[in-house]
This record gives C-alpha cells, sequence and structure tokens, in this order.
C-alpha cells in the first residue's frame, strides 16, 4: 500500500531539503548572469530618459554663441577701421553725389556712380558690425573737419582721418560745373581714396577680426584700381 504524500508531513517523515544546501553551479551563474542583465538595463533606462537633456547641456557648455565668436576676434584697431571708414564712405558717397548735376564727362558721372554703389552697402556692413560688437554707429553726413555737434567724444571726425575733405573742399567742389568740376572732382577724389588705402593697409596689418580685415583688402584692391583710372581721367582734362 503506497502512502500519501501528505501522511508523510503529518507524521514527520517527509524528507525536507536542507535550506543550506548549493544550488548546482550552472543553476547560480545563469541567475547572475541574469541579475546583472537587468541591472544594466535598468541603469541605461534611467539615462536613456535624461539622455537629450544631458547632450543639450554639453552642448551649451562648450559652443559659444555666435555673439561670443564674434567679440571675441575684435581688437580696438578694427573698431576704430570701422567707425573711421563709414565716415570716410560717406564723405565720398555726398562727393560722388554732386557729379550727376555738375560733371561734364560721362566717365566722371560713371565713375561717381559707381563709388556710390559700391560704399554705401559697405557702410551698411560696417555699422551692422558695430552694433553686433556694441559699439556706436558713424553719425550720418559727417563731412567737417571737426567733431560735429552733438557728437561723442568717442566718435571719430573727419580732420582725423586721412584724405578726408575740409568744409572748404566741400564748399568748393559743389560750387563748380562742367570741366572745373571734372578736374576738382578727381583731384580730390584721389586724394580721399588714397588715405583709405592708408586707413586699411592698417587695419590688413593691425586687425584681428577676420571680416574686417578682409573688407580692408578689398578696399585696397578696389580703391587703388579706382586712383589709377581717375590718374588716366585727368591727365586727358
Amino acid at each position: 500500500m503506497r502512502t500519501h504524500p501528505a501522511d508523510l508531513f503529518a507524521k514527520g517523515s517527509f524528507p525536507i531539503m536542507n535550506r543550506t544546501s548549493v544550488l548546482p553551479s550552472s543553476v547560480l551563474r545563469r541567475g547572475l548572469l541574469a541579475g546583472a542583465a537587468a541591472t544594466a538595463t535598468l541603469v541605461l533606462s534611467a539615462c536613456g530618459g535624461s539622455g537629450s537633456t544631458s547632450g543639450d547641456h554639453g552642448s551649451m557648455m562648450t559652443a559659444p554663441s555666435s555673439a561670443a565668436a564674434g567679440t571675441a576676434t575684435v581688437n580696438d584697431a578694427d573698431i576704430a577701421f570701422t567707425e573711421h571708414m563709414i565716415g570716410h564712405h560717406q564723405q565720398a558717397i555726398q562727393m560722388a553725389a554732386m557729379a550727376d548735376s555738375r560733371a561734364a564727362r560721362t566717365d566722371v558721372k560713371d565713375l561717381a556712380a559707381k563709388i556710390k554703389a559700391a560704399q554705401q552697402p559697405e557702410i551698411d556692413t560696417m555699422n551692422g558690425w558695430l552694433t553686433t560688437w556694441g559699439k556706436p554707429g558713424a553719425m550720418p553726413g559727417m563731412t567737417t573737419g571737426s567733431s560735429m555737434p552733438g557728437m561723442g567724444s568717442d566718435q571719430p571726425s573727419m580732420g582725423s582721418m586721412p584724405g578726408a575733405m575740409s568744409d572748404a573742399d566741400m564748399n568748393a567742389l559743389m560750387s563748380a560745373k562742367g570741366t572745373a568740376f571734372d578736374k576738382m572732382f578727381l583731384t580730390l577724389m584721389i586724394s580721399h581714396h588714397q588715405g583709405a588705402v592708408e586707413m586699411a593697409q592698417q587695419e590688413a596689418g593691425q586687425g584681428a577680426n577676420p571680416d574686417a580685415v578682409a573688407l580692408a583688402r578689398k578696399i585696397i584692391t578696389d580703391q587703388q584700381a579706382e586712383i589709377a583710372q581717375m590718374k588716366g581721367m585727368l591727365a586727358t582734362l
């Protein structure tokens, strides 16, 4: 007659496993590996939940803003060149504007139009730099040999710029007409361009901002070519 397992429990005769018995090594190893895998999964899940935030913070810490990058490559020479060249260009445009109603020769009028078309965009560009650098823009219409009324002491005066025209020069040019205007315009503009080249050469040698230095080199190339052109035109008058 077979004994039911329940009867063995009642009689205390059922063999009970020793609590200190050791699991087979293969079973134990599988259990440990499974536990380690579960722990790794939990850690990766926790990191994944905030990974994009951590990545964003890292990029913010290491990548400088565009404004910071710009100001990091600007020195006093860049600022002085930009402030002065804006006023210098403005005066050249005012001189060129007189040619429409005063010049006799078509090539003089064409040159004047070319000067206006080239230098106004450069003024706009340089004013944008000054805004980015947190510096005051040059006052429009600076044509006199001294600082204009209301201009701060940090604003450049035309009298301090190479090749700049005086009040007397501008008034004389405005009063001239025909061939007399052509001769005076070319003579004064040659001197004006030579001053701009001098200022640009200084910036090319001392500036730190790549854009300002590149513009300075462009001014040197463009205005030296126009100087040669004007000298040739003047020789025929």
